[in-house]
């Protein structure tokens, strides 16, 4: 009997699941039938560029935080495929940073090979899933057609992310502030900010990034305020670290020190939330942005419901790669392959899980601990073996290089776990390419 399977979102973790299903029936294993279900109107997830903020055309909030101009902040090295390298891709080997029409391009040339594209109903979105007895109803509205549907599956994966629902926090002032306030999510443009003096409150990725993209582009001056500790490059002349804001009084902003800084932008890089409002309480996944999930069994099966499964919901140092992992794995469950243990077995696994994240000492023991956890997977299936430790050592060299340069990093080469080949030099320095199309980072020279 045909058993049914509902994949939420066609990002890289909906389309691992889609891959890793193709690649099962290309051995004749062919009894699940996979349906996925995009909200945005093409695959891609977060990597799908949309000029849009605020809402979509359907009235709907807008899933992707995509930026122009947005390169790989990681070695590409660390998130390849497996199955399929940057090489057989673009037919000759790229620089280690690409940007993301060229990443881009690179997810949509392994699922465009896979012939998976029929298996996803696109401008649909997921409105409501229970639990009725071993099945879901799933809910979902088609937006081209503006109705909805209920159907039934047997086994549920939620693969729609956790970087599309910013947190937005309220400082004293914003709502007088005579300047522009928006979050990473709702920033597309660095030359929206050139000749500006922007504040950037946070020191994640997105912060670094969004302040390095401005400095690229022409902004005056980048301020980042932080709240535990500095990020502490070697930072550009025009920035500069300080400690948390405090509050607002027209164009100037006061930090807890006293000091204070005029400025015409306040971008908030501070984070996402993990949000399913289709799932109810027995099913939502409810966890911070940690290597070790919540009530996810191996990271991906639903403690409370092992017919439903997570993809993609760690702090990510490994991406893609780790993604097809998970993916393998749940197919695996699916297939009857893998056996999920009872209840206490499962609850043991994410608290020993949790405790060996809390010992974790820094940066690079996150980078081995989630290296070998995507290892843990990838024996137990037939994804194909990869050298995790040369995936490792890219990451360590790239956290040395943004030590000693960090708008120089991107200039670096890695070494393909894949292919054991060192990427070559791009044609043009990071800080000096402006143009980040396809095209222009495909040319042998410039």
């Amino acid at each position: 009997m045909t058993r049914r399977m509902c994949v939420i979102g066609a990002g890289p973790s909906g389309l691992a699941q889609l891959r890793a299903f193709q690649s099962d029936a290309d051995k004749g294993h062919t009894d699940v039938e996979v349906v996925c279900y995009e909200k945005q109107s093409d695959w891609g997830g977060l990597w799908r560029y949309s000029w849009r903020t605020g809402i979509d055309e359907y009235g709907n909030p807008c899933h992707g935080s995509m930026y122009r101009y947005l390169w790989s902040n990681g070695p590409k090295e660390g998130l390849e495929f497996a199955d399929y390298t940057f090489d057989e891709h673009f037919g000759k080997p790229i620089a280690s940073f690409p940007p993301r029409a060229v990443l881009m391009d690179y997810i949509e040339g392994r699922v465009k090979k896979a012939n998976v594209r029929d298996a996803i109903q696109f401008s649909t979105i997921v409105r409501d899933v229970r639990a009725v007895g071993d099945q879901f109803e799933v809910t979902v509205r088609d937006c081209v057609q503006d109705c909805e549907t209920t159907e039934t599956f047997d086994h549920v994966v939620v693969a729609s992310g956790h970087f599309s629902v910013p947190n937005v926090p309220h400082y004293d002032g914003f709502e007088s502030f005579k300047g522009r306030i928006l979050h990473a999510h709702d920033f597309r443009e660095a030359r929206e900010f050139a000749d500006k003096d922007i504040l950037i409150l946070g020191t994640s990725y997105s912060a670094e990034d969004i302040g390095s993209q401005c400095w690229k582009y022409g902004c005056k001056s980048v301020t980042v305020a932080h709240r535990t500790a500095p990020m502490g490059y070697d930072w550009p002349e025009n920035w500069k670290e300080v400690p948390a804001l405090s509050h607002v009084i027209g164009r100037t902003a006061h930090f807890i020190d006293d000091t204070s800084k005029d400025i015409d932008a306040i971008i908030l890089c501070t984070g996402y939330k993990h949000h399913f409002p289709f799932l109810p309480d027995a099913l939502r996944l409810k966890t911070g942005n940690v290597l070790a999930s919540d009530d996810l069994y191996k990271g991906v099966v639903w403690n409370h419901n092992p017919n439903l499964f997570y993809l993609g919901m760690q702090d990510q140092w490994y991406t893609f790669n780790m993604f097809d992992a998970q993916a393998w794995y749940v197919r695996d469950i699916i297939m009857g392959r893998i056996q999920v243990p009872d209840l206490a077995a499962r609850q043991a696994d994410v608290a020993q899980r949790q405790a060996d994240e809390a010992a974790l000492a820094d940066d690079c023991a996150c980078i081995a601990y989630q290296g070998n956890y995507t290892k843990e997977l990838i024996d137990e299936t037939d994804y194909p073996c990869f050298d995790i430790e040369a995936a490792n050592k890219a990451f360590y060299e790239w956290k040395k290089n943004k030590k000693k340069s960090i708008m120089e990093f991107r200039n670096y080469g890695h070494v393909s776990p894949m292919t054991g080949a060192v990427a070559p030099a791009h044609h043009t320095g990071w800080a000096d390419a402006l143009d980040d199309s396809l095209e222009t980072y495909l040319q042998t020279d410039q």
